[in-house]
């Protein structure tokens, strides 16, 4: 499995069977401003996301056209999209598990809203926000969080599922800080690697992973903290 972040929360999973976005949220994305939109999007099966903020939804309707991929997300989110022009589209919604060749999706929790303001000023509800677990076939398993807060059924996403590998929000104001953030991964999972996510973007966030890394020290879970456009293989 080959994970390479994008910046903010959006990542490239590569495996022997898949080639996935989460979240790709990319044109007006800061950290992703010295990466190549055509590398990035190449080959793409599937997007996948984990709410209906606009810095997640991101660049799905044109990556979605461009390249056929099947676009996973809540059912209100789903089918927003599909007014969009979106064609191949998976909905589901909290605690749903869909198939797809090679792996499988399961929307967990998470504490966080959900909407878009359109172009003439009126809002969009677009579904809960989620997080995502995915189990694929002689991989590692991956929790994408999506935007939370800490939450105590956590340990419950954990006992269900056991993630090895957390990607992780940590730039405050809009989801858990690092710390807090450090104090879900050790109280709540088990995972043995950690990415942490959602920061340095927005000048209102927290700009580095320090906090996190900090509250992780002394823990069994390796946490890295990738530079945009920098992959990890497992």
């Amino acid at each position: 499995m080959k994970i390479t972040w994008l910046g903010h929360a959006a990542f490239r999973i590569e495996t022997a069977k898949a080639k996935i976005l989460i979240d790709p949220f990319l044109t007006h994305n800061a950290s992703f401003a010295d990466l190549d939109m055509k590398d990035t999007t190449e080959g793409v099966t599937h997007i996948l996301l984990t709410h209906g903020h606009g810095d997640h939804v991101g660049d799905t309707v044109a990556i979605a056209k461009e390249t056929g991929a099947v676009v996973l997300a809540n059912a209100d989110l789903a089918s927003w999209l599909g007014t969009k022009g979106v064609e191949k589209i998976e909905m589901g919604n909290t605690g749903g598990t869909i198939s797809f060749d090679g792996f499988t999706a399961t929307f967990t929790q998470a504490l966080h809203s959900s909407g878009q303001v359109d172009e003439m000023g009126v809002a969009h509800s677009l579904g809960s926000a989620n997080g995502l677990m995915m189990h694929f076939e002689d991989e590692m398993s991956l929790l994408h969080m999506g935007d939370t807060d800490i939450f105590t059924d956590m340990g419950l996403i954990n006992e269900l599922h056991q993630p090895d590998i957390g990607i992780v929000p940590i730039g405050d104001r809009f989801t858990m800080g690092g710390a807090v953030a450090a104090l879900a991964c050790q109280r709540f999972f088990d995972f043995k690697h950690a990415i942490p996510c959602h920061y340095g973007t927005f000048p209102i966030i927290d700009q580095t992973a320090d906090k996190f890394v900090k509250g992780m020290e002394g823990s069994r879970t390796q946490v890295q903290a990738p530079q945009p456009g920098a992959s990890l293989s497992y």
